[in-house]
């Protein structure tokens, strides 16, 4: 057997236990068919964020890891992609992120044309970064900008005068680019977890907490909830400025946007409970003893004048005393017939 036909074979035996293959039942893999995202990126041939930015447009598939938010990826699949007759050019060309400079070039319009299009929404921005000085960089797909400027539609937007209802969009101020990438953001970790928990948390962490507690307003399905929120990305301290910005920009801010991440929210939730209810604190068991009855009083002595009444314990003592000192002056005094 030829060296190549050795290699198509193992490849085959190998795919046949992940559970990317639908043919077979799943199975465990073992430790030696999966590996880290780190290690995955460098025998990809790319750089950090291209992974990234793979595994959440599609390009790359991931599994989750042995702990909470850990990922990682089958043997399997990287033989898939290396498969590819344009590997690794075609890989690197599907994930290259490009900013205004450079994506103005692809276009072939000035800067200034290529931020009014992005504002208005018509170039959508797949990720973000903050420069030195603490400004948004938006990063956009090159693929997808080739695409735009070879659709014959809008080469009016390309080269001509921008339309007069544009225009007035971009006087008021409009910047769609925030909400664009929201919006995307959400479907790349709606793509990631299946978890219905995971999924109520992904659209919970594009609104503010008020929002949230007024769509869960059981606490523990809050406090649950919250455990499975997302952190913007960019991976800075979260007391930091570059967090404080990137918050601003994961956070929903436009009536509508708010109106629709909390519909979806409310059902997400739903789902969530049905498939899995939030943990609780255990209810105690122990008996609940009931307060011991009451005695009746005892009924006053009529026959004692200015008898106290019952319960009254110094009336009683007040009481005792009197006979004590009649039964002292009786038997003080002298008996009748008795000696002179």
């Amino acid at each position: 057997m030829s060296r190549q036909q050795t290699t198509t074979t193992t490849t085959t035996t190998r795919r046949s236990v992940t559970a990317f293959d639908t043919s077979v039942r799943p199975v465990v893999a073992t430790d030696d068919s999966w590996v880290t995202t780190g290690r995955a990126a460098r025998e990809l041939g790319l750089r950090r964020m291209e992974f990234d930015l793979g595994v959440r447009l599609g390009r790359i598939r991931t599994e989750p890891g042995r702990t909470p938010g850990e990922r990682r990826v089958a043997r399997a699949e990287i033989e898939r992609l290396r498969a590819d007759p344009g590997f690794p050019e075609s890989l690197r060309r599907s994930v290259h992120a490009v900013g205004t400079a450079e994506g103005a070039a692809l276009l072939d319009v000035a800067k200034t044309r290529f931020t009014r299009l992005a504002r208005l929404g018509l170039l959508v921005p797949v990720a973000f970064h903050l420069n030195r000085y603490r400004a948004v960089v938006w990063l956009y797909l090159a693929d997808e900008l080739r695409l735009f400027g070879d659709d014959a539609k809008n080469t009016p937007l390309l080269t001509g005068r921008t339309p007069e209802g544009l225009r007035g969009l971009l006087d008021s101020g409009i910047d769609l680019r925030p909400r664009n990438w929201r919006s995307r953001h959400l479907g790349f970790l709606l793509r990631e977890d299946e978890d219905p928990w995971a999924r109520a948390g992904a659209v919970a962490s594009f609104l503010e907490p008020l929002h949230v507690a007024q769509v869960v307003r059981d606490p523990y399905d809050r406090s649950h909830l919250n455990g499975f929120r997302r952190r913007p990305p960019g991976g800075a301290s979260p007391d930091s400025p570059g967090a404080g910005i990137a918050a601003d920009l994961m956070t929903a801010c436009d009536p509508d946007e708010i109106a629709w991440l909390r519909a979806d929210l409310a059902r997400l939730v739903d789902e969530a409970r049905a498939h899995r209810p939030a943990p609780r604190p255990p209810v105690s068991r122990r008996p609940v003893l009931s307060p011991a009855p009451s005695r009746p009083a005892p009924p006053s002595r009529p026959d004692i004048p200015g008898a106290p009444a019952a319960g009254d314990r110094a009336g009683r003592r007040a009481l005792l005393a009197r006979w004590r000192h009649r039964t002292v002056r009786t038997a003080s005094r002298p008996c009748a017939g008795g000696t002179r």
